[in-house]
């Protein structure tokens, strides 16, 4: 079984998977939607990751219309999310860890001001 991430999918393959043009997955390769891996030879290979955004795109271009700038945005926010929320749960874990700890008792407020930022509050009597 291969990894999410390893390419190994040629492009004739992704394009009967999916049911769509090889010259599609190109076009959207040369607008930027998807990056597939080169081999030496400079062989497309797709990773199931790449497949699964192909499906995400294609959904969105077939079932709701949005264009390829449309596209673009949506897939670049998506990532911002993504990287967000790995850095909430990281800043979770981190959270929890200090209250495990008793480094900050349970009569004090945390506010976190920025995402890399906390602000800690005696509470008042």
């Amino acid at each position: 079984m291969h990894g999410y991430d390893e390419p190994v999918y040629l492009i004739s393959v992704v394009s009967t998977m999916l049911n769509i043009h090889p010259q599609t997955l190109r076009q959207y390769e040369r607008d930027g939607l998807i990056k597939p891996s080169r081999t030496s030879g400079r062989m497309r290979l797709y990773s199931q990751r790449d497949i699964d955004k192909m499906k995400v795109i294609l959904r969105l271009t077939r079932d709701l219309g949005v264009n390829i700038a449309g596209i673009d945005i949506i897939l670049r926010l998506k990532e911002q999310m993504d990287s967000m929320e790995i850095d909430i749960d990281r800043l979770r874990d981190e959270l929890n860890s200090i209250n495990t700890m008793g480094s900050v008792s349970k009569n004090k407020a945390i506010v976190t001001k920025s995402r890399y930022e906390l602000v800690i509050f005696k509470e008042s009597k």
